[in-house]
């Protein structure tokens, strides 16, 4: 493993408001950027009222001004939602502000109900463009050609990475033939997450963009004093998603000292399956833990994430977490 980065959803706790989290979210970032994370990436959800995400990019643009070093980017934009010369001009003007600094990693999902889809689009095509329009993007973001009638200005020649995310095998599939990095959402998905590792390396194609594979896994990960302490701020995430799947979403709940009391044994299991690439506990557990992924799954890099109702907390966990992660990373490998 080469590199530990953080996934962070802008939460929006019970008790507080979104000019509260995204100011938490900046504020996070800089102490990511101190505890040694690689990079610091933000997802696009529409119709939330938990996350304070929705226009990444405006965010992507607040976390890069406030900190100094660290990479930031989307994780992901989802394209369907976007025309691909409209994210390439964003992200060519972040890129253009921050050199060196930005990622661009693709979802094919909407991020939210169908309803909100509809509401974003104005309309939904019967088939799947994704794929046509990654490399249309690419283009938009590559040395243009002269002549060419359509440019990103800013964007064209920026060369922003672009990642390819997913929790399936198509995604792997796309990003092995493009030859593009590729990232798991493992942290709410990991059912195929060993499928998708297995087809991504075996059917790499080296590009223009990168000459090996490169794969990133996601995990929660909640750290405290004790395993307890971690469990306890865990209850936040497991009830925010079992909302979700009910098709409640609402803020990030208060954490609770009995989780099952709050939620039904079926579906609590089918949320603890969905989390089940997490690391969970006091310093030595979540190190077992998270070298337990590592061990299994062999990637690249490491992102983390972890909604936690209390920031201070929340910083904390993500501290431990840096500590433990630090240990794991192979120092006499070339990195990405």
């Amino acid at each position: 493993m080469h590199h530990y980065s953080m996934l962070d959803l802008a939460p929006v706790p019970e008790g507080a408001d979104v000019a509260t989290a995204l100011a938490d979210t900046i504020d996070l970032a800089r102490h990511a950027e101190n505890l040694g994370y690689h990079r610091f990436w933000l997802a696009e959800h529409h119709n939330m009222p938990g996350i304070a995400s929705a226009a990444t990019s405006v965010v992507i643009g607040q976390v890069a001004a406030a900190t100094r070093k660290i990479r930031v980017g989307a994780g992901g934009i989802m394209l369907p939602n976007h025309a691909p010369l409209m994210v390439a001009e964003q992200f060519g003007t972040l890129a253009t502000l921050f050199p060196g600094r930005i990622d661009l990693g693709l979802g094919r999902a909407p991020g939210t109900d169908m309803a909100t889809a509809r509401a974003l689009r104005r309309h939904m095509d019967a088939g799947d463009s994704f794929p046509q329009d990654v490399v249309e993007l690419l283009q938009y973001l590559d040395d243009t050609p002269d002549g060419a009638k359509v440019r990103a200005v800013p964007g064209q020649g920026t060369h922003v990475p672009v990642w390819i995310l997913g929790s399936s095998l198509f995604g792997a599939q796309l990003a092995a033939h493009l030859g593009l990095p590729y990232a798991f959402a493992s942290h709410f998905a990991p059912a195929m997450l060993e499928q998708a590792l297995a087809t991504y390396r075996a059917t790499f194609r080296p590009s223009k963009w990168l000459a090996k594979p490169y794969a990133v896994v996601a995990a929660n990960v909640f750290a405290a004093d004790t395993d307890a302490e971690a469990e306890f701020l865990q209850s936040s995430h497991i009830l925010s998603f079992a909302r979700l799947r009910k098709g409640d979403p609402g803020k990030l709940p208060y954490p609770v000292a009995d989780v099952g009391a709050e939620i039904s044994a079926p579906l609590l299991a089918q949320v603890k399956q969905a989390l089940a690439c997490s690391a969970t506990g006091s310093r030595d557990t979540v190190r077992q833990q998270l070298a337990r992924i590592v061990e299994l799954y062999r990637p690249d890099e490491l992102i983390v994430t972890g909604m936690i109702h209390d920031p201070e907390a929340r910083r904390k966990s993500f501290a431990i977490a840096a500590e433990v992660l630090d240990g794991l990373i192979t120092h006499d490998q070339a990195a990405e």
